[in-house]
């Protein structure tokens, strides 16, 4: 999409919000060359964060400002999810200490300059399709007009506006991000804070936890959700076709040194309260 040169800057104000990043080569797919962004960049009108970005200057750069660009104006098929999800809903009993993580999801690795735009998070991408057979992140319209939540939970996502300008940000539901979350599980979260985060979780919707769980690859996953939710027997759970999840065969070693259960086959943490 070009634009005549006596408007190139007022198709910018218009187009490119104040703090949203953008690369080169979205740039240049709307007429903006090399020399023209150096003059911009000069005049102060735009910045370089790292190499091959842009934005209109203002302020810090938030991590949910990078992702929300990505999903809309980069058109980039990502969303936020796991524990990241969870706390961006109101389920985190405690937030992250230090630089938080942000987790990605989707079917292509974000773009190698993420990693470098000075930001108040850092980024850990993982692939959806590793996890689910179906249900890829879906950031479609790629706008800046937030609506509210829509059937697109259905597949497991929802949109929150993020911002003063209520910019939308597309994120994993609660179904969807819990068992994001139970992958991470042994090696980058813990079994306690897996157990708090399923207690929490009264109101989730069996039918998209059927779905999900349906379409679900991982066995660990699927034990591991059965074994949290019946710790805490939410109500949902009855509602809930066990008999339509596959949950493999053989045993599982999650941990070493800790107890076998034998009804999900696999080896948990021994010093879980209330563990039957």
């Amino acid at each position: 999409m070009g634009t005549q040169k006596g408007s190139k800057l007022n198709w910018l104000a218009k187009h490119l919000p104040e703090g949203m990043p953008v690369d080169s080569a979205w740039l240049s797919s709307h007429g903006y060359t090399a020399n023209l962004l150096r003059k911009y960049e000069a005049s102060g009108w735009l910045v370089q964060p790292t190499r091959r970005v842009y934005l209109r200057p203002r302020g810090p750069l938030a991590w949910q400002q990078i992702v929300v660009s990505l999903q809309t104006l980069l058109a980039r098929d990502l969303g936020v999810g796991g524990r990241t999800a969870l706390e961006l809903q109101g389920y985190a009993h405690y937030l992250q200490q230090g630089t938080p993580t942000v987790y990605l999801y989707g079917p292509d690795k974000p773009p190698t300059w993420l990693t470098d735009l000075p930001t108040d998070a850092s980024f850990a991408y993982r692939n959806a399709g590793r996890l689910f057979h179906k249900h890829r992140v879906s950031t479609a319209p790629h706008s800046l007009e937030a609506g509210p939540p829509s059937d697109k939970q259905q597949a497991g996502t929802i949109v929150q506006p993020w911002g003063p300008w209520n910019w939308p940000l597309v994120l994993s539901s609660p179904e969807r991000a819990i068992l994001e979350l139970l992958d991470e599980l042994p090696d980058h979260e813990s079994f306690h804070q897996a157990d708090m985060l399923m207690e929490g979780l009264s109101t989730l919707s069996p039918r998209r936890l059927q779905t999900l769980l349906a379409d679900c690859k991982s066995v660990k996953v699927k034990r591991l959700f059965f074994f949290f939710a019946d710790r805490h027997k939410h109500s949902w759970l009855r509602h809930l076709d066990r008999g339509a999840v596959d949950l493999g065969k053989g045993k599982r070693m999650l941990v070493k040194g800790g107890r076998f259960d034998p009804k999900y086959l696999m080896t948990v943490p021994g010093d879980l309260d209330g563990v039957q």
